[in-house]
């Protein structure tokens, strides 16, 4: 994905980037403060805002083939299970009902699986949206803060399934969080945010423990990071 002299501009907020190209197979994570920009550029991405200026090209990509969850993820007005077949059923693909109940069993979502989603709590719907969007293998992945409100093992889970994934069928990932510890861990790439703009890209040992940028020291400075371990 290559993306040459984009730019947004919302009420005083400007984003603006100039060059950023995104390797394709691999997990890039956004970081940076609040009202940076991180889940804007993403919104660009997905064709969910129009952008002012600018390109992005996706290659090859098609919309059917990209997907992105949000930390308040949309919830179709039926089950679990009708959310999570969702993106199958317009496809007209196959539905594994072994793999489904699987992957509920794990996040202790099994018995909940006929109840309405919109009851669900705040980190339930992560996890259902989350399977929805991992259910269909799409090509590019975006994860907007999806983590965030999940109980510790769910995480464990999907970090889990994710990175065996890419080890075995690599996927474009887009991770934008606050947890550092979980950036470290997941992600092949870094793009630092700030103010609009993107101020370093670079591996995640790069970003994380030789950049010589201000800014970003001081930002990994106010950060508890976690080694990246086995998982």
């Amino acid at each position: 994905m290559k993306i040459t002299d984009l730019k947004k501009k919302a009420g005083k907020f400007t984003l603006q980037i100039e060059d950023l190209t995104l390797e394709e197979g691999a997990v890039h994570g956004f970081v940076g403060g609040n009202g940076c920009g991180k889940t804007t550029l993403a919104k660009l991405i997905m064709g969910i805002l129009p952008s002012d200026s600018g390109r992005i090209d996706l290659g090859k990509l098609s919309n059917l083939e990209m997907t992105m969850t949000s930390q308040r993820p949309y919830l179709l007005h039926k089950s679990v299970y009708e959310n999570i077949i969702f993106p199958l059923k317009i496809r007209k693909w196959e539905i594994d009902d072994g793999f489904i109940e699987e992957m509920l069993e794990a996040c202790g979502l099994l018995e909940k699986k006929n109840q309405y989603a919109r009851s669900l709590s705040s980190g339930e719907r992560q996890k259902v949206s989350l399977i929805r969007a991992l259910i269909f293998k799409p090509k590019l992945i975006i994860i907007d803060e999806t983590f965030s409100n999940m109980d510790i093992e769910s995480v464990k889970l999907f970090e889990k399934l994710i990175l065996e994934n890419q080890r075995k069928d690599p996927r474009t990932f887009i991770m934008i969080s606050h947890q550092l510890a979980h950036i470290y861990k997941m992600c092949d790439y870094v793009h630092f945010f700030s103010k609009g703009r993107i101020i370093d890209s670079g591996t995640v040992e790069d970003i994380f423990h030789k950049s010589n940028n201000e800014i970003i020291r001081n930002y990994m400075e106010t950060q508890m990071i976690e080694k990246r371990g086995n998982i």
